[in-house]
């Protein structure tokens, strides 16, 4: 695959217009790329909080609405639903209207959304909500990569950035649970929504002053393709969130599985024939492509499983109130800094496919780890045999996300950057949500918190090894760090 930093990468079909290249700056005046990236860290940040700030705070948001256990899921589920639904015709729509004009559109959708999630006064109103962030979300989310990737220059300066947007991606989950817990116990849940508002519109001025616009790339609309991926993208975020409540022999999940492949189906025969398509079949054309990209789609399972099921130990088994558990979780976090920070020092001279196989390992030897804790977890159970597997889960999350993102990127070819970061998110949302249903029924089946839990940590390892799989075996084929960035 032709990678998108190379200096013969196509620029696009005849009805394209010319992109900046990947790995050379637009024009940013002096000064501002710093803040420009921080300002794309904190949207990024904004959205990855986003998908956990809500589950400390689901226990009083059921009391407050009347929902049903059942109907509770859907609090979670519909963002992700629409997130992950979307992402891949959003990357497409940005680049057509150009990424800073996407980010401002979505941004904005997301704040009016969290604004009318905190004054919901039912259930319905919520859920219609939170699928309204979902969209917000994944209408701006692929462009946060796309002009990260257009305002730094390759080299330190991008490795610092991508670290930086790394250190969102891998923190977020755990920040929101930490500030869920906190917002929740001190303001009301309401807050957990509201929280969105003075940070988008934060991003929103930053946005304005510091970011410029790239390119628009003027390409027909992939109208098949986008409506089989919105299709398959929702059918299966619907199929394993239905499956954790109704078992996987309902005859509802069963037909949206159906639906689902169906869909998946449509896409490929869809993306075959259309000369600029919403996901292009090439990024799967071989493992060399596909291994990092389906590695994308399993680790943060693992690590949303990890922290969702260490949720559940510290306050059902240990005994601990939210915020206590929020701050159980800031190891995980110190350790994910700190490797974060040393990751684009290491880049140079070692490579992305050292650090990620690295990485992946110690996030399945972390889950490892807090599977035995959990197992003869109890009452008298000391702090410290929760917060070292926390350490080195973190450890392995830093040095993980970086590498693996900055290979697919690196491999995308220039006119299908948008499509690209879009699709890593999407699998992201993807890999999250269906990891957690597949989790919760083996939870289910394996004896429920008394005598599943550890058990359940212990098929959580599973997913950072499989992408330790999809990305280590075919590591040695991957371009080292110096290639890619020559």
């Amino acid at each position: 695959m032709t990678r998108g930093n190379s200096p013969t990468a196509p620029a696009g079909g005849p009805d394209t217009a010319p992109a900046p290249p990947t790995d050379a700056m637009v024009s940013v005046p002096r000064g501002s790329v710093a803040p420009a990236v921080v300002i794309l860290v904190l949207t990024q940040l904004m959205f990855v909080v986003d998908t956990s700030i809500v589950n400390v705070a689901l226990p009083d948001i059921g009391r407050d609405l009347d929902f049903s256990s059942a109907g509770l899921s859907w609090v979670v589920a519909a963002y992700a639903l629409t997130f992950g639904g979307l992402i891949l015709l959003s990357g497409k729509v940005g680049s057509m209207i150009g990424p800073r004009r996407a980010l401002v559109l979505g941004v904005t959708v997301f704040v009016i959304a969290s604004i009318a999630g905190g004054l919901a006064g039912s259930a319905g109103l919520l859920v219609a909500a939170r699928a309204l962030q979902g969209v917000g979300a994944a209408v701006a989310a692929p462009s946060v990569m796309v002009l990260l990737m257009g305002i730094t220059a390759p080299g330190p300066q991008r490795s610092r950035a991508m670290a930086m947007f790394v250190l969102a991606v891998g923190a977020g989950a755990a920040i929101g649970l930490l500030a869920g817990g906190v917002l929740t116990q001190t303001l009301g849940w309401q807050w957990v929504m509201f929280v969105n508002a003075p940070i988008g519109v934060l991003v929103l001025l930053g946005t304005l002053r510091n970011l410029p616009e790239l390119e628009r790339r003027r390409t027909s609309l992939d109208i098949g393709g986008a409506t089989a991926s919105i299709l398959a993208m929702v059918a299966l975020v619907f199929t394993f969130t239905s499956a954790a409540d109704h078992g996987w022999t309902s005859p509802l999940v069963l037909a949206a599985f159906a639906v689902a492949l169906a869909a998946l189906a449509a896409l490929a025969a869809c993306e075959r024939r259309h000369p600029h398509p919403v996901m292009p079949l090439a990024f799967f054309s071989s493992m060399r492509s596909a291994g990092p990209l389906l590695s994308m789609l399993v680790v943060p399972a693992g690590q949303v499983g990890f922290l969702f099921f260490t949720t559940l130990l510290t306050q059902q088994v240990l005994g601990f109130t939210p915020i206590q558990t929020g701050l159980a979780l800031v190891p995980f976090t110190v350790g994910l800094i700190a490797t974060n920070q040393l990751t684009p020092r290491l880049l140079p001279r070692l490579g992305e496919r050292a650090i990620g196989i690295t990485g992946l390992s110690g996030l399945a030897l972390g889950i490892t780890w807090m599977a035995l804790v959990a197992a003869d977890a109890g009452p008298g159970t000391s702090i410290v045999t929760v917060l070292l597997p926390s350490i080195l889960l973190g450890a392995g999350a830093g040095a993980t996300f970086a590498p693996v993102t900055a290979v697919i990127m690196h491999q995308a070819p220039s006119e299908h950057i948008g499509a690209a970061a879009g699709l890593n998110q999407g699998l992201q949302q993807l890999g999250g949500g269906m990891g957690l249903a597949v989790l919760t029924s083996v939870l289910a089946a394996t004896g429920g918190l008394d005598h599943g839990l550890g058990t359940t940590l212990l098929a959580t390892a599973a997913f950072p090894l499989a992408g330790l799989i999809l990305f280590g075996v075919w590591a040695r084929r991957i371009p080292a760090a110096d290639d890619a960035h020559a």
